[in-house]
């Protein structure tokens, strides 16, 4: 089941989608409650997804027993508001919220909440989970890495000149503000990275011409040097930043349901070890 919501922030409204777990035979002694995956679109994205990809990720975990919310932040998809006045700090907390709603819309395993973040909602989500406990696994798809030049390189220098003397700048209809790419700047997620001491799993796409695939590398050796916490890559060959073709698409939810699969199947023996 499908139900499209909206979540107070502040004056603004988040729109998003909640799909719900399918009913499946659980074992283990938090059988009755249902992991959470939280998804964060990109840079000037929405819930959607680029060919539907967020849509067809919520469905896929939700068929598995996830129960899955999917949202537009604001000035995106139908959020209120305007996007290019909002910075990290806005989507950090938005992304919270989004959480803290989450939690009240069903009986949620607080040992199973993951945040999947797409492009520039890989780093929010990366920053989030840096900042909130109750994120307890992370999966990054083609995250920015360095994300004030990331997001210049996309919009193109001009652009980001204009909104410097100007105080906005139009970018496919948004109105990027000094304000909006001030806060890209502030933050750098491969320091930000070690904060984080959950599970994580890194995607990327060796023809991503957006964001580079090296930065799959940088990640897994930011993460494999934590004390705590496992990291697995995945690079997919021929994989744009979207994960457009079929096969890429594939290959993208096959991952990321089987990492997820393993780490319950991980819980459900410790469980089991426990009794």
């Amino acid at each position: 089941m499908e139900r499209h919501i909206t979540i107070q922030h502040g004056k603004e409204q988040i729109a998003a989608s909640v799909h719900y777990a399918a009913q499946l035979k659980k074992e283990g002694r938090c059988k009755d409650r249902v992991p959470l995956v939280v998804i964060c679109h990109g840079f000037v994205g929405s819930r959607i997804g680029v060919d539907r990809l967020f849509v067809q990720t919520a469905r896929e975990l939700a068929g598995q027993g996830y129960l899955v919310v999917r949202f537009d932040y604001i000035g995106c998809g139908e959020s209120s508001g305007d996007y290019g006045r909002e910075g990290v700090d806005s989507m950090i907390a938005q992304t919270r919220a989004v959480l803290d709603y989450s939690f009240g819309i069903g009986d949620i395993d607080p040992t199973r909440v993951t945040l999947i973040g797409h492009s520039l909602g890989g780093m929010v989500a990366l920053l989030t989970a840096a900042r909130d406990r109750r994120v307890k696994n992370l999966i990054l798809w083609s995250a920015v890495g360095y994300p004030f030049n990331d997001i210049v390189k996309i919009t193109g220098r001009k652009l980001y000149d204009q909104a410097v003397e100007q105080g906005a700048a139009d970018y496919l209809g948004y109105g990027l503000t000094p304000a909006f790419f001030d806060s890209l700047g502030t933050y750098q997620p491969f320091q930000e990275a070690a904060k984080f001491s959950g599970n994580v799993l890194v995607v990327h796409g060796t023809s991503d011409d957006t964001i580079p695939v090296d930065y799959a590398f940088l990640y897994q050796k930011v993460f494999w040097m934590r004390p705590e916490g496992r990291c697995d890559k995945e690079i997919i060959f021929q994989a744009d930043h979207t994960y457009s073709s079929g096969a890429a698409r594939d290959q993208l939810l096959s991952k990321t349901t089987e990492w997820l699969g393993g780490l319950e199947a991980a819980n459900t023996d410790w469980q089991h070890w426990m009794i």
